[in-house]
C-alpha cells in the first residue's frame, strides 16, 4: 500500500490531499487547505505551514510526498514567496524521511483533466470524478488531491488512473 501526500504550496494558502493506493486503485483519504496567518511576517507564516505539513505526516503516514514545483506566476516577488513555501513544505516532508516528487502545474492538469490548459472548475470536478467523491473539495484541497493523482499516475501505481472510475469513456 502506497499513500500520497501531494501539496499545492501558497504563501497565503497551502492546499493538501492524501490518497491511498491498494490494488490499482487510488482512494481518497483527507484533503484540507492550511490558512496561514497572512498578517504575520512571511517567516511565521512558513513556520506555521512546516508544523501543519509536519503535523498532516504524523496524522496520515504517508510513505511519499508530490508538490507543485515553483512558476513564475504574477511577478517575481509571488514566485519567490511561493518558493519560500514550498520549501517550508519541503523540509517538512524530508525532515519526516518521506521522498518528495516534484511536478508542474501543467503536468499536474495534464494527468489529472487531460490538458495542461485546464482551469480549477476543471480539476475540482476530475478529481471529484476520479476518487469517487460525494462533493467536490475546496479549490486548494483539489489541487493537492490532484498532485497526489499525478504522482499516482506517473509512477503507474494505479495502473491508468481512471481504470477504476470509467468504463468506455462513461462515468461509472
Amino acid at each position: 500500500m502506497t499513500v500520497i501526500l501531494g501539496i499545492d504550496p501558497g504563501s497565503r494558502k497551502t492546499g493538501f490531499g492524501v490518497i491511498r493506493v491498494e490494488r490499482n486503485q487510488a482512494q481518497y483519504v483527507s484533503s484540507g487547505t492550511i490558512r496561514l496567518p497572512v498578517k504575520e511576517a512571511l517567516g511565521a507564516r512558513l513556520r506555521v505551514l512546516f508544523e501543519s505539513v509536519s503535523e498532516i505526516i504524523a496524522t496520515y503516514q504517508p510513505t511519499v510526498a508530490s508538490i507543485e514545483s515553483v512558476f513564475m506566476a504574477k511577478s517575481a516577488d509571488s514566485a519567490l514567496k511561493l518558493g519560500h513555501a514550498r520549501g517550508a513544505a519541503m523540509v517538512a516532508c524530508v525532515t519526516n524521511d518521506l521522498e518528495v516528487h516534484e511536478y508542474a502545474a501543467r503536468q499536474i492538469k495534464q494527468s489529472v483533466v487531460g490538458t495542461g490548459a485546464a482551469n480549477k472548475q476543471q480539476v475540482q470536478h476530475m478529481v471529484t470524478a476520479l476518487l469517487g467523491l460525494s462533493a467536490e473539495p475546496a479549490e486548494d484541497a483539489a489541487d493537492g488531491l490532484a498532485a497526489a493523482l499525478c504522482h499516482c499516475h506517473t509512477q503507474g501505481l494505479a495502473g491508468v488512473l481512471a481504470a477504476s472510475r470509467f468504463r468506455a469513456g462513461r462515468l461509472r
